[in-house]
């Protein structure tokens, strides 16, 4: 097998042909004949980052619907956008949403720049975004690399190494492949051939489209392409945080910085998280003078390069006068925050000590 077989207008169209009948109807895939909608390309693929097509496609209605333009996303509050963003995670993505949604609006006048250079420019939208707004939504010749994809492109051309390694030799192999038919579409095949017949494990070689054109289909080891890279132990960071109550019943939240973790959400306050377990409670490390004590129990949570264990210490006070950032909320309202699942699993923590209390 050559080279050229794998660059072939057979691969491409055969692929195509398959999509035609086999593709998964996705809310954000334009019908057929219909154009798609850069907006709502680009909504999706900020969502898909780092979550499921599950999710996203049980959440991205919602969201449309109550931002249905780019000038409606611009002009919402980062609070709303934060608030509906809760359980998809990773929430510099809400926060570079609405950045792109100003930028756009106000620079270009509503309408997405069509170029990959032009659209990577834009807060939250990489190279691979880029690449997936201008293939899929202005039609242009690119083959975008995502997971999906790029397990496709090292079983065809039975590229062995690790993908972090071989990207460069993966985005050549895109760039051959690359034609100006249908690109957006093609791309979208590539991506459910690798979500449907090319997975991770047990691939179904024997539905695929193109399997005469795959190496490591003709192999008979596909699962060995690409290899994958061992995954780094996450380490343990541990800490305390603070359910503070007055005699009205509201309890003290604080918003964490723009920047960074969990930027913008609604937190209780709390210690720093460190990298040892020890873990004492310190009334200097409160927010202010209170009653505490520690609950029994922890609080788990996973984030993507580390886990974080929490002992929670709650208390009434009288205390008034902030002097530190922050509001007292009631906690029979706390749907109205916009609460990263972490605090919201320190909330039920709290709720299922205060029952057996």
């Amino acid at each position: 097998m050559t080279e050229k077989d794998f660059s072939s207008n057979s691969f491409y169209f055969d692929l195509l042909e398959w999509y035609d009948s086999q593709n998964r109807r996705l809310p954000w895939r334009a019908q057929s004949g219909v154009t798609p909608d850069p907006y709502i390309i680009w909504i999706s693929e900020i969502m898909l980052q780092q979550t499921t097509v599950k999710t996203v496609s049980s959440r991205f209605p919602e969201f449309i619907s109550r931002w249905p333009s780019i000038k409606n996303l611009a002009y919402a509050k980062l609070d709303k956008i934060l608030h509906s963003w809760q359980g998809l995670g990773y929430y510099a993505r809400a926060r570079n949403l609405h950045s792109c949604a100003k930028i756009v609006v106000k620079t270009y006048g509503g309408h997405f720049p069509q170029t990959e250079i032009e659209l990577a420019a834009l807060p939250g939208i990489g190279a691979y975004t880029a690449a997936a707004i201008s293939a899929i939504a202005f039609n242009n010749p690119v083959l975008p690399i995502d997971s999906n994809i790029a397990r496709v492109l090292s079983r065809v051309n039975a590229i062995e190494d690790p993908v972090v390694k071989s990207m460069p030799l993966l985005i050549k192999k895109a760039q051959e492949l690359a034609r100006a038919e249908r690109p957006g579409d093609f791309a979208q095949a590539m991506m459910d051939l690798g979500s449907l017949v090319c997975k991770p494990t047990k691939p179904i070689c024997c539905n695929c489209p193109i399997h005469k054109s795959c190496k490591a289909g003709n192999f008979h080891n596909p699962e060995n392409f690409p290899k994958k890279l061992r995954k780094k132990m996450r380490p343990t960071r541990w800490g305390i945080v603070f359910w503070a109550k007055r005699e009205d019943g509201t309890v003290f939240f604080r918003r964490r910085p723009l920047s960074g973790l969990l930027g913008g959400m609604i937190e209780l306050p709390g210690s720093k998280w460190v990298p040892k377990n020890n873990i004492k409670f310190d009334r200097k490390t409160a927010p202010f003078p209170a009653r505490w004590h520690v609950i029994p129990g922890e609080v788990k949570h996973s984030f993507s390069h580390f886990n974080l264990v929490l002992k929670v210490a709650i208390g009434e006070t009288k205390y008034d006068h902030l002097k530190i950032d922050g509001f007292w909320h009631s906690p029979h309202q706390i749907e109205k925050l916009a609460l990263p699942t972490l605090t919201k699993k320190v909330i039920k923590h709290v709720q299922r000590h205060n029952k057996t209390a």
